[in-house]
């Protein structure tokens, strides 16, 4: 049997942070913004595309949705990081 103490768990970090509640936000968030990009651009509100490009294997609009889901994982990862970095904040100047 060893001496040594046992690692401390991170579960009560990440509670205290709601780091669950914030992923959860973010997801819908990035997700919210990405149907909104791609409807833009397939809906061409803004024109057609510029110039005159070739889309191998999967078309404009395959390309298009796969830039969405880079878009999407993109934008909730930022929403979580800000919103995950307030309540931090918001933990450190309660406690002092």
């Amino acid at each position: 049997m060893s001496d040594e103490p046992p690692e401390p768990s991170v579960a009560p970090l990440i509670e205290a942070l709601s780091v669950r509640r914030n992923a959860a936000v973010g997801a819908a968030a990035g997700v919210a913004f990405a149907v909104l990009a791609y409807v833009f651009r397939i809906t061409r509100v803004a024109g057609p595309f510029a110039g005159t490009r070739e889309f191998p294997v999967l078309g404009e609009t395959g390309w298009f949705l796969l830039l969405s889901v880079v878009l999407a994982s993109t934008a909730a990862l930022l929403v979580t990081t800000l919103l995950t970095l307030g309540s931090l904040i918001r933990l450190v100047r309660a406690e002092a």
